[in-house]
């Protein structure tokens, strides 16, 4: 019966987060645009932050900024069955069409904002159309957490995948790229690093790597490097 359970258990599992909860800014930003909408143009900042930060750091953004992510993996992680993420949402394909079907409906929404009397009205609309974009991923996200894994969005979201699209492919094609760092000691078989990653890459692919490792969906949050044993993995430049 025990070998049983074993057998059942998630590989994946919860780990504790370093750093600040600043999760209470989502929170907070979809209570108060549901009565000032203008306030939803604040998301601005999530669009283009993460995107402008790859260029040095790849999804740095996503794994220390994102109020989105910051409550995935602080608060959902705790309830999430940690289930494998879809394979096929990480494709191509799909997350192309992830980004053409959100700024597609983003266009349509702006298109019907009332441009024509200007002022607050048309900012309120054009902040409603942010406000309403992050409601509705942020409930699809909350929904694939306790279906599969916390931060299963994130595998295909449009901001993250341009990110992806933009950081270097090569950490020595920019000053400073933040990567996760795998001794050659490393002998894959406690695979710890895969365990508590959010986003479940395998870091310690990268073993020995001078650049360390460069999976472009790496988010650098860290918890690889808390998470080993014996301490032979680093995140820096």
């Amino acid at each position: 019966m025990e070998e049983k359970k074993k057998k059942t258990k998630p590989f994946h599992r919860h780990f504790e987060v370093l750093g600040k909860p600043v999760y209470g800014i989502l929170i907070v930003y979809l209570a108060l645009g549901w009565f000032f909408p203008v306030i939803g143009i604040v998301a601005i900042i999530c669009m283009i932050g993460p995107v402008l930060t790859s260029i040095w750091r790849g999804r740095y953004w996503c794994g220390h900024f994102c109020p989105r992510g910051n409550m995935f993996d602080r608060l959902l992680s705790k309830y999430s069955p940690h289930k494998p993420i879809p394979a096929f949402v990480r494709t191509s394909g799909f997350r192309l069409f992830m980004v053409l079907f959100i700024f597609t409906m983003f266009g349509i929404q702006l298109s019907q904002a009332r441009w024509s009397e200007g002022g607050l009205a048309l900012w309120s609309d054009i902040g409603r159309v942010f406000w309403t974009i992050i409601l509705v991923t942020t409930v699809v996200g909350v929904v694939l957490s306790f279906i599969y894994a916390p931060r299963t969005w994130c595998s295909f979201c449009p901001m993250g995948t341009i990110s992806r699209w933009v950081a270097p492919k090569k950490a020595s094609a920019s000053k400073g790229f933040t990567t996760v760092h795998v001794s050659s000691a490393c002998q894959m078989k406690c695979k710890q690093c895969a365990r508590v990653c959010p986003m479940q890459l395998t870091p310690y692919d990268a073993r020995g790597e001078a650049e360390g490792y460069l999976h472009p969906d790496c988010i650098k949050c860290g918890k690889c490097t808390q998470a080993c044993p014996i301490h032979i993995m680093k995140i820096g430049r």
